[in-house]
């Protein structure tokens, strides 16, 4: 059963605030949340300076394609995709898209 669109959207943004709360304030860096609704792309990203390097980075970015939230970038150390599953996404809509197809398959996610 795929939960509609507009509940995967506000999971994703849910647990993408989720992680911007957790990582709080650091001086040197920023985290930001890009969201392009139109293309339904969702990103969490980190920019700055530390001492002289510069710091760019995109920590978690998802997409939602057919109606699932496929994972194409996870920075996290616990994973996305399982916030998303306590926020109420079932395992069957959400795609790992970050590993192989082959990979996908011994997953209890979604394939595509």
């Amino acid at each position: 059963m795929d939960i509609p669109d507009p509940h995967l959207k506000q999971a994703i943004i849910s647990a993408l605030q989720d992680y911007i709360n957790f990582l709080g304030d650091d001086p040197d860096t920023q985290t930001q949340l890009v969201i392009d609704e139109k293309s339904d792309r969702y990103l969490l990203i980190e920019l700055g300076w530390q001492s002289d390097r510069r710091i760019y980075d995109t920590l978690i970015h998802l997409d939602i394609i057919n109606h699932k939230g496929w994972i194409q970038q996870d920075g996290t150390e616990d994973g996305i995709a399982s916030e998303l599953v306590a926020l109420g996404i079932p395992k069957q809509q959400i795609v790992l898209g970050f590993k192989s197809e082959q990979r996908r398959r011994i997953t209890e996610f979604a394939l595509s």
